[in-house]
């Protein structure tokens, strides 16, 4: 395909617009829950994409984007994705042969998809990579590409395969050992995952494989292994990407412990580097939710998802809405959750495995039913603590606690230490009939962290005042 055509039209429209755009969708009647989601999601995906950038459009100022040379993918981490798109643009239409650049443009697109919650943007990096490796088959840049695509849209087996092609061109190649980490992690192969982290270490070291490594450990526990890790990467940070990104996931590890001042100590640090940083702005709201101070964190939180309109802030906020004083605000609420399912359409639309999404979100904010069908699909295909603990709640919220119970459980097995898998395993096990140990899993949730949810650690408290 020339340039000028579809692999190169970023489909870029303002933030405000995409989100009035979702907003407008979903707020139609408020009957969202009843509407056909595929059909839906067509409609929404014309209406965040109508203000599509064409290929080679001008830059700031309208002045044309000069053509340019060759960008290399260390260039994706400069913090303007927009400008490096213009400018691989721009250079393929003078250089249409030129495959690293076509794979990326492709990563770029990967990236932004992330950075802006839009899925919308994944179909070009499928082409844009598929051009790649049609100029140049084995391309190992565009192959690891395929794997960031793969894992972006929930396909882990995937992943884990172009990863593995990738790195049988070149056993060096930095994303596809990233890649092949995230893939084995979410297919729940956490022993392989830990071997893999290893090998990158010794073949990459730096800051997305310390991060990785962290997160391994993390999951089975070792908590203090994982600080010290991210510590560590973070002290080899450099630019501010990067400084950014570690520092969140340092904010995320303690306010998963609990520890609210050191986590708004990391996201503070997090947001002086970049202060449009996505997770540290959630994180942030999130901590001072957990601090009493709602009126802030509400505010941080719509502000998230004014830009980024992605289900679990936009979950978050609509608890909030109903935990802000005692009558709540149902109706802001139910607007939050309506917006979720319309992600999901539009996630769904553009080829992303949303399941664990929807029954994460449905359990408690949707249809019931819907939430164990999407649970159940998850399940079958990658089997890690996540999931496990989505099919369980999924399973107690449909009134099936039997067979909830070992889901449950093999979700706190690895060690993991996250305060609403306890609070899931405390009812499911109270639901069950076990008043010991429901209490003592969910006294443990609050004592490990106290506002891990304003709905959830509400529920926990009134649950074990009822069993005293």
């Amino acid at each position: 395909m020339a340039p000028g055509t579809n692999d190169t039209q970023p489909a870029d429209p303002k933030d405000d617009e995409r989100v009035a755009a979702l907003r407008r969708f979903a707020a139609a009647g408020r009957n969202w829950r009843r509407a056909r989601l595929a059909g839906s999601a067509v409609l929404l995906a014309i209406a965040l994409t109508g203000g599509a950038i064409a290929f080679g459009a001008s830059g700031k100022g309208g002045a044309p984007v000069a053509a340019s040379s060759a960008v290399s993918p260390a260039m994706l981490a400069s913090g303007d994705l927009d400008t490096t798109i213009a400018s691989l643009q721009a250079h393929l239409r003078t250089q249409p042969k030129d495959s690293d650049s076509w794979a990326t443009l492709g990563l770029a697109y990967v990236e932004q998809a992330r950075t802006k919650g839009d899925p919308s943007r994944y179909p070009q990096a499928e082409k844009s990579l598929a051009r790649a490796l049609r100029i140049t088959p084995g391309n190992d840049q565009a192959l690891a590409g395929q794997a960031a695509l793969a894992a972006a849209r929930h396909q882990f087996a995937q992943a884990l395969t172009y990863a593995d092609r990738a790195l049988a061109q070149n056993p060096y190649n930095a994303g596809a050992l990233s890649s092949r980490i995230d893939a084995l992690v979410e297919l729940g192969r956490y022993a392989d995952a830990s071997k893999a982290a290893d090998l990158a270490d010794r073949r990459k070291p730096g800051v997305p494989v310390f991060t990785r490594y962290a997160y391994v450990r993390e999951l089975r526990g070792d908590v203090r292994t994982a600080g010290q890790v991210l510590r560590q990467a973070l002290s080899t940070a450099t630019s501010k990407g990067d400084i950014a990104y570690v520092s969140a996931q340092l904010g995320l590890l303690a306010w998963n412990q609990g520890d609210y001042r050191s986590a708004l100590d990391h996201y503070a640090r997090a947001l002086a580097a970049d202060e449009n940083y996505l997770p540290a702005l959630e994180g942030r709201a999130r901590a001072q939710a957990a601090t009493g101070d709602r009126a802030d964190a509400i505010k941080g939180m719509e502000l998230v998802v004014s830009r980024y309109p992605l289900p679990q802030p936009l979950v978050e906020l609509g608890e909030l809405y109903e935990d802000r004083n005692a009558a709540g605000d149902k109706a802001k609420a139910e607007d939050q959750y309506a917006l979720v399912e319309a992600w999901i359409a539009l996630a769904r639309a553009n080829g992303v495995n949303a399941d664990l999404d929807t029954a994460l979100a449905a359990a408690d904010h949707g249809d019931k039913a819907e939430a164990l069908k999407a649970a159940r699909a998850e399940w079958a295909r990658r089997r890690t603590v996540h999931t496990a603990d989505a099919l369980a709640w999924a399973l107690h919220v449909n009134g099936k606690d039997k067979e909830a119970l070992p889901y449950a459980r093999r979700a706190a097995a690895t060690g993991y230490r996250n305060a609403s898998f306890g609070y899931h395993l405390g009812m499911i096990e109270l639901a069950d009939g076990d008043r010991t140990a429901g209490r003592a899993a969910l006294t443990g949730a609050l004592k490990l962290n106290p506002g891990f949810s304003p709905l959830g650690a509400r529920a926990a408290r009134k649950a074990l005042e009822a069993t005293k």
